[in-house]
């Protein structure tokens, strides 16, 4: 166990250099990818012109622009595609090739959507420069503390989504419909993570489902910790819920790998 730990350690900085050059070389690839992300944009111009006359809940039209735009930042940096790219493989029947390798594949996964943050940034980078200067700092939090949380909940958030991604990517070496779980994935994220509408402006009954499940750790709260609409004390205790979702989907992964490679190979996958 410890020479497997060993290894992946020495060879993951070849595989970072590796991943990056990919993603360099399919930049059209992952330009078409930034340009279907971008839902926040068009939320972002609904809810603006809902609240021009009026702010709507705690929300004025400055408010809308800051939070979506700190949305499509989160989207930006903490995404991972593994889910698709496992169930293709696995389909193919590439996967067996990867499980010959030395290395676990999961390795290789990472290694290859972490390679991928460099450009992420880069695009991310200018509509953190349009936020400044639309809504200025006054919508931002000045708070070191809120400002270490976000950076840690960026941290939290893309760890957290890779590893759900990989679960279910995993789970195509045991059921058909892998695919669709991602869909299912996704819709639910989509309505309680808070990417279509801030969670405080769902009903009540769902906000309070919302604040127990993963989804907002994805995206509401790192969001809601950049904009200081959220207290150094929730703060800290949401960080402590997505490190304890991080483990719990940490240790399902290792259930679901486990199990879908030993039938996988049983029936000479």
């Amino acid at each position: 166990m410890n020479g497997d730990v060993a290894a992946s350690a020495r060879a993951f900085p070849a595989l970072l250099r590796t991943g990056f050059a990919d993603a360099v070389a399919y930049r059209a690839e992952f330009l078409v990818w930034v340009l279907t992300t971008n839902m926040p944009l068009v939320m972002l111009a609904l809810w603006n012109a809902v609240a021009r006359d009026a702010p709507v809940g705690n929300w004025s039209g400055e408010g809308f622009v800051a939070y979506y735009l700190g949305a499509l930042i989160v989207r930006l940096v903490t995404s991972a595609w593994v889910a698709w790219e496992m169930t293709f493989e696995i389909r193919q029947g590439v996967m067996p090739t990867r499980l010959l390798r030395p290395l676990n594949p999961l390795v290789h996964y990472a290694a290859e959507n972490l390679a991928a943050l460099p450009l992420r940034a880069l695009v991310s980078l200018p509509v953190a420069a349009i936020l400044l200067y639309t809504v200025g700092r006054a919508q931002l939090t000045q708070d070191p503390v809120l400002l270490a949380v976000f950076a840690l909940s960026l941290a939290g958030a893309w760890l957290l989504t890779f590893l759900a991604m990989a679960t279910i990517g995993s789970l195509a070496m045991l059921v058909q419909s892998a695919v669709s779980l991602v869909e299912v994935w996704f819709g639910l994220f989509s309505v309680l993570s808070g990417y279509l509408v801030p969670l405080d402006l769902l009903p009540k009954w769902l906000a309070a489902i919302a604040a127990w499940l993963p989804f907002q750790l994805l995206l509401s709260f790192p969001v809601r910790t950049l904009l200081g609409r959220i207290s150094r004390a929730d703060a800290l205790g949401l960080l402590g819920l997505q490190a304890a979702y991080v483990a719990a989907f940490f240790l399902l992964l290792t259930v679901v790998w486990r199990e879908g490679t030993r039938r996988y190979s049983a029936f000479g996958g």
